[in-house]
């Protein structure tokens, strides 16, 4: 039988994840439920079939109760993590296409800076997606829809592009999910004492989408066409 979504998923996830995002780049340091943090380090260390809640109960400093009562077991641990760490993304995504007014090519660049810098921000959280096939089927299921949902986002602002003349594919919805695949990596190679900043990564991402949907007009840094 699959597990039941945790009861405290929503309220104890990533910032952002419920909260009003009045700038989708700038991004407050990852304050997670002691227990989440935790199960996140734990999961980063020794992967999720590697950890048992015992080990998280001890690195929490909580008894055993205190996990089962807040996310019922170690699978809500994950789901609470996932699911924050896409809705942090996907509201940020929003907040960016909306301020694009519109404008295709803006709101192209705007929502792929938006999902690196979350790649790099929020490296810790966007690189456990690799431990979804853990998943049981209906929680799988549910954050399956809100992966999607940022695909369809993406998809329509490609689409769009190609209707306007502005991009040139051979299938939206392949080069969407490339895309996506693409930025995707960033949080298992990023490193916060690397040679490139989150700004700088971003741009180049930015510059590496355009050049894949073939653009022919391109978008200053930061979302602003020329």
């Amino acid at each position: 039988m699959a597990t039941k979504a945790p009861r405290a998923a929503k309220q104890n996830a990533t910032p952002g994840s419920g909260a009003r995002i009045d700038d989708w780049r700038v991004f407050a340091p990852l304050d997670l439920h002691p227990i989440l943090a935790a199960a996140l380090e734990e999961f980063r260390e020794h992967g999720y079939h590697g950890t048992s809640v015992r080990d998280v109960a001890r690195r929490a400093g909580v008894s055993l109760p205190m996990i089962y009562y807040r996310f019922d077991n170690k699978q809500g641990l994950l789901v609470a993590l996932l699911e924050g760490a896409m809705g942090e993304v996907l509201r940020r995504a929003r907040v960016a296409d909306a301020e694009a007014e519109g404008r295709v090519l803006e709101r192209f660049a705007r929502v792929v800076e938006c999902i690196v810098l979350h790649m790099t921000h929020r490296a810790a959280t966007a690189v456990l997606d690799a431990e979804l096939r853990y998943l049981e089927p209906d929680n799988r299921k549910q954050y399956a829809a809100l992966r999607k949902e940022l695909e369809e986002l993406l998809l329509e602002i490609v689409e769009e592009g190609v209707t306007q003349g502005l991009f040139e594919v051979d299938s939206a919805p392949d080069t969407t999910r490339a895309l996506l695949g693409m930025c995707q990596a960033v949080s298992g190679w990023y490193r916060a004492d690397g040679s490139l900043s989150p700004e700088e990564i971003a741009d180049r991402y930015v510059a590496i989408s355009l050049r894949t949907v073939g653009a022919r007009v391109w978008p200053t840094p930061h979302g602003r066409v020329k």
